[in-house]
């Protein structure tokens, strides 16, 4: 998914995600564990930060019939003091 993410934004398009749409699943290996939960969590995070527009699919909806655009961030502006 993160590469067609990549590509997404290569290409100039202004992706959305649904982080409610979308899950993980945990992971154990030698380096250690890591629950669906933590996963998926810390990628919306990572995502809202500078990739794509993380929302909920209700807001998704609404923002589809009201015409307002979707919340973006970047880490510059959280890096300078902006709360979003």
């Amino acid at each position: 998914m993160v590469g067609r993410l990549k590509q997404a934004l290569r290409v100039g398009l202004a992706v959305e995600f649904l982080a409610d749409a979308a899950g993980t699943v945990s992971y154990v290996n030698r380096a250690g564990t890591a629950t669906a939960t933590e996963i998926h969590r810390t990628f919306i995070v990572v995502l809202q930060s500078c990739f794509a527009a993380v929302m909920t699919t209700d807001e998704w909806i609404t923002a589809l019939h009201t015409g307002e655009p979707a919340e973006r961030d970047t880490i510059f502006h959280r890096a300078n003091g902006r709360d979003g």
